[in-house]
This record gives C-alpha cells, structure tokens and sequence, in this order.
C-alpha cells in the first residue's frame, strides 16, 4: 500500500472573478493508476467560499480529471466540479452548463498573464516610480534588457507536459513581464479543465519565485499605452473543420452578432478597460469579423481559407481572467445557433 497525495482542486463562488481553492487528501492505495474510478467525492466548508450559508455549509468536489503532479512525490492534480449537498451542480459550476458531452467542439486557448514582483507589486522589468521602454521589443524577444520571467516560464511548462496536459507552446507578449501559454484540447470541458490545472501550477509555482500572476486584462490602468491580457478562444466543430464553405462560415459568425452583451457578460471582469478598440482589439460594444483580422471580434484564420474554408474561428474577446468554461459554454449555444 502507497500514501497517495491527491489535490482537489475547485472555483470558489466569488462573482465575477472566480478563484482556484484546494486541499490535499491522502489515502492509501495498492497499485493507484491514477483513474478517476479509483477516487472519490469529497466535502467542503461552502460558507468560506462564498458557496454556502453557514447553518448549512457543506458542498460536494466531485472529480472530473486527474492527472499526475509533477512537483509532488506519490501526487494528483485533481480538477472537481461542486456540487449542492444533493449531488446537483452548484450555481458557481460553469462546467455543468457546457453542451458538449460527445466532445464535437475543441478548443485552442492563449492564455495570456503578467509576472508580478510581489516586492515592487509591478510587472518585471518594470521600475519602481517610471516605466521601461514602450512595447515593441518585449514581444518574443530574447536578452536580459528585454526579456523578463523566463526560469518561471519555462518551469511552468515543464510541469505542465510532465502533468500530461496538452501544452502548445509559450511566448513573451508585447509588455514588459507579459507571456502567454497555449493549450489544446478535443472536448469542450476537456479544455477548460487543462487551463485550469495549467493556471494551478503556475500560481503554486510563483510562491517559491517571491512574483504572483495578474490575470486582471489591464493590471496597469485603461489609460495606459500597452495591449491588456487576453485569452484568444480557437475553437470548431465538425462543421468548421469540413465544410468548405464561406457562406456557412459567414453564418456561423453573423450568429454571434445579436448576443454580443451574453458573450461580454462570461468573457471576463474588466474587459471594458482592454476591449477599446484599440491595441489590437475590437471594441466592447461592436462586433465585427474578418480573415486574418486581429482588430475584430472573431478572426478567420487565413489558413482556414487556405484550406477551402475548413479550420477554425478565433474569438478575441474574452479577457485573460475569463472562465474557460463558461467561455466555451457560450461559444458552443451561439455556434449551434447558427441557421445553416
């Protein structure tokens, strides 16, 4: 028998901005392989997360994926749904809502964020009273003068593929101390359990660097001249992927026109401060889409068209500090929409 280590993860009922919570069970087990069968439910203290009231606090983690901890002997990265005490899914569960249990629709998430110093409370590279050179040199730049983040960043990705998780790659963005990780998945809910896992280890990560991560979209203020943090949703269906057709694709993108405030709503606090219309953004309260646009709302990847209109769509409107579940939620209603 082994002491196994497992790490249920949660999102806390905070609104709009969710928070991860966790805690570590330990159990026994004889030849543990790792499997979500050989787990079980668990309970949580509902009123210190905003989930419960406190004359009846108890809320339920049920397991939805697993996968090896590569920081911790013997360890599990557990990602839970909550759940009421009756077993239904708990208002804060985006995860429940996402119609897409044979897994038709994937998705591609750029996960942007900036590396806070927690000494200084700003971004890396960034003085204390000033600010460095203007963007332009920082974005997948290479060099001490410019570059900033790179031991965390590159531990961060290790663990992520030593998790199993389905890492794609990293890059530094256009502002001091910006980067972004990207992950794919086939599976709506697949997806937003990996970005969720990928987030947990960078944050744990950050506590031995003495930095933490801002998710906030415009962590230096909407009057500032840099791009705020996003996090670019690719996604398609069998529809996108093989159709061939410009005028379902057309289709497709005029139904997310009407129900452009439902989307705002899930894409992240703060959104208003980045989506200006402005560095590389449409603004929060248009629509529009275009091939190889980065200006519009949704993009049309110019290899999409390369390849007789059968691809992907590129939404780039939800904020770095967006839920991915509750994003691929919404984009899946709005793409099954679509009268095609």
């Amino acid at each position: 028998m082994a002491k196994i280590k497992l790490e249920y993860i949660w999102l806390d009922g905070y609104f709009p901005t969710q928070n991860m919570r966790s805690k570590t069970k330990v159990e026994e087990h004889e030849n543990f392989k790792g499997t979500l069968e050989e787990i079980g439910n668990w309970s949580f203290d509902g009123s210190s997360t905003r989930q419960a009231e406190g004359g009846s606090s108890d809320c339920l983690l049920k397991p939805v994926a697993i996968y090896p901890d590569p920081a911790r002997k013997n360890g599990y990265l557990v990602m839970t749904e909550v759940l009421n005490a009756d077993g239904t899914p708990h208002v804060s569960n985006g995860r429940a809502t996402i119609d897409d249990d044979d897994n038709d629709f994937w998705f591609g998430f750029e996960q942007e964020y900036f590396i806070m110093d927690t000494a200084t409370q700003l971004p890396l590279g960034f003085p204390i009273g000033g600010y460095p050179a203007p963007q332009g040199m920082y974005y997948c730049s290479v060099g001490g003068k410019n570059t900033h983040g790179r031991d965390l960043v590159e531990e961060h990705a290790d663990l992520c593929i030593e998790a199993g998780l389905n890492f794609e790659g990293i890059n530094q963005e256009v502002a001091s101390g910006q980067w972004e990780f990207q992950l794919f998945a086939k599976g709506a809910k697949k997806a937003g359990d990996e970005i969720w896992i990928a987030r947990y280890l960078l944050d744990r990560l950050t506590e031995k660097y003495g930095y933490y991560i801002e998710y906030h979209p415009k962590p230096l203020g909407k009057e500032m001249d840099w791009n705020g943090s996003g996090m670019h949703a690719n996604f398609s269906n069998t529809t996108l992927r093989t159709c061939g057709s410009q005028e379902v694709y057309e289709k497709i993108c005029e139904a997310f026109r009407p129900v452009v405030s439902e989307h705002i709503a899930v894409y992240g606090e703060f959104n208003d401060q980045r989506l200006t219309g402005l560095h590389e953004t449409a603004a929060i309260t248009d629509f529009s889409y275009g091939v190889s646009d980065r200006g519009a709302s949704i993009r049309i990847p110019i290899i999409t068209v390369e390849k007789g209109w059968k691809g992907w769509l590129e939404d780039r409107r939800p904020a770095s500090n967006g839920d991915p579940y509750k994003i691929a939620g919404r984009i899946i209603e709005t793409v099954k929409s679509a009268k095609i």
